[in-house]
């Protein structure tokens, strides 16, 4: 959609007023809430995960029966067990697997069992001060020190942040301390309340199943069905979304280890793509300044009335024939013998192709998010009318919800697509990647385009349209996942 800016003004806008209450980038939560007459039914979604929240005390409760169990299986207390299934990821057939060849490797892997005792001394290993020997205390490897180095050591590492990985303060000892020797050690119950935060902490993140929610303050610990996967999952109470594999934001269908080289690359290389976060272009046919102010990519000039494609500017007319091939970087197969500069000036062409792509995306769902929350309103003011029922209205929020969902999953091809290497998989990927922007670009259309019926109920054809366009691009957008995404 465009607006030329000397008006500022476009025939197809006029119906909605610019909502002030909405900030950019304040995205709705387009997963949730489709109904289920026009949701896409697949035998299989790429993206299902089952997941439960859990709060504080029920995480607590499920961590203390795992304990417990390997504690009486392995006949060690449960502190010691505490560190064996850290160790171990909480994988408790594996640990009672080795347990049953090797008891003592087991313990001894886990750094909960010593390699080799030291010889008893009457001298503290610390302080070095000769103390009586009932004074000294130690762990299992015979490392004596006083009550009072202990005590130092035990608090400056929790006063640091450290809760499992509290070892023996012997050089080169790397037996860890159970939490029953260090809790009497801690001087004050803010300490010891540290402590066991810290422990708790490090008892989640080490979980297979578990992870915590990365939301501000959220207690909240995830608990997956399956071992951690790059799979999306929204917090219960802060209704934070983010991937349960990294905590980072949902990134399908790039990878961990892919989105988090991207976003460092970005930071780094962020003042040499300021000139794209431009909002201006010029049409390619009258060349009056134009400003995109929706989401879609396929553009119309409010002065000639010509159709072209924001990223290109090629006409749109013969943009859909071509497979949207500015969607595609076409690399030089010579470049590896020219110049280092020449190489160098490749690199950041084809790295500046894909940002552009995938920041124009990331402003695209602002302003759909905006066009989203107009919908809302416009559909609340046609039913306070008499214009049809909220069921007559509501496919309309949600092709605006499916069209937020479908365009975040394109925004995080790109990425993917910059790190994918020449091929025939990749070949593959860029035509499923350019089916599904073309289907997005449709569906933004007439998303934006929708709300033309001034009073009355919807046309039938303008419904199923748009409908029909919904399953289309969410069936794009599932194949992608299911061909691409990391399982």
């Amino acid at each position: 959609m465009s607006v030329d800016m000397s008006s500022q003004a476009s025939d197809s806008n006029e119906e909605f007023e610019d909502d002030e209450d909405v900030a950019e980038g304040d995205i709705p939560d387009y997963y949730d809430g489709l109904d289920d007459d026009v949701a896409v039914e697949e035998p299989f979604d790429p993206e299902e995960y089952q997941f439960n929240c859990l709060t504080y005390r029920e995480s607590q409760r499920a961590l203390t029966e795992e304990v417990n169990n390997v504690a009486s299986a392995l006949k060690v207390s449960p502190a010691v067990a505490k560190l064996v299934l850290v160790h171990f990821h909480w994988q408790v057939s594996q640990i009672l697997e080795r347990y049953k060849s090797n008891s003592s490797q087991l313990l001894s892997e886990a750094h909960a069992q010593p390699t080799s005792i030291c010889r008893s001394l009457t001298q503290c290993g610390g302080c070095l001060q000769l103390v009586r020997r009932d004074a000294l205390l130690s762990l299992p490897c015979q490392h004596s020190f006083c009550k009072t180095c202990w005590e130092q050591h035990c608090t400056v590492l929790v006063k640091d942040g450290v809760g499992v990985e509290i070892s023996c303060m012997a050089q080169d000892c790397s037996l860890r301390m159970p939490d029953d020797f260090v809790l009497p050690l801690l001087p004050s119950e803010e300490l010891k309340d540290k402590y066991r935060r810290y422990l708790f902490r490090d008892y989640v993140e080490s979980h297979f199943q578990l992870q915590l929610c990365p939301g501000a303050d959220c207690p909240i610990v995830i608990q997956g069905q399956k071992p951690r996967a790059p799979r999306r999952v929204q917090c219960s109470r802060c209704e934070e979304v983010f991937c349960f594999k990294c905590r980072q934001m949902y990134h399908a269908p790039t990878d961990c280890a892919t989105i988090r080289k991207w976003l460092t690359k970005c930071a780094d290389d962020s003042e040499t793509a300021n000139y794209i976060s431009a909002h201006t272009k010029d049409c390619p046919k009258c060349n009056i300044c134009i400003e995109k102010n929706g989401g879609c990519n396929h553009m119309q000039c409010s002065k000639c009335k010509h159709d072209f494609c924001w990223m290109c500017l090629g006409d749109w007319k013969t943009h859909g024939s071509e497979y949207y091939e500015c969607s595609r970087y076409k690399e030089n197969p010579d470049i590896v013998n020219q110049s280092q500069q020449a190489q160098a000036r490749e690199a950041l062409k084809k790295y500046l192709f894909y940002f552009e792509r995938w920041e124009n995306h990331n402003k695209s769902m602002q302003l759909e998010a905006q066009t989203y929350q107009r919908i809302q309103e416009k559909i609340q003011e046609r039913v306070m009318n008499n214009l049809g029922t909220w069921i007559d209205w509501q496919y309309l929020q949600n092709a605006a919800k499916l069209l937020a969902k479908c365009r975040y999953t394109l925004q995080y091809t790109y990425p993917y697509a910059y790190y994918m290497e020449s091929g025939p998989r990749k070949k593959l990927f860029e035509y499923q990647q350019a089916q599904l922007e073309a289907e997005i670009e449709n569906l933004s259309w007439k998303v934006e385009r929708a709300d033309s019926y001034e009073r009355g109920e919807p046309s039938a054809n303008d419904r199923g349209d748009l409908e029909n366009q919904m399953h289309i691009a969410e069936q794009k957008r599932r194949t992608l996942l299911k061909d691409f995404h990391d399982t």
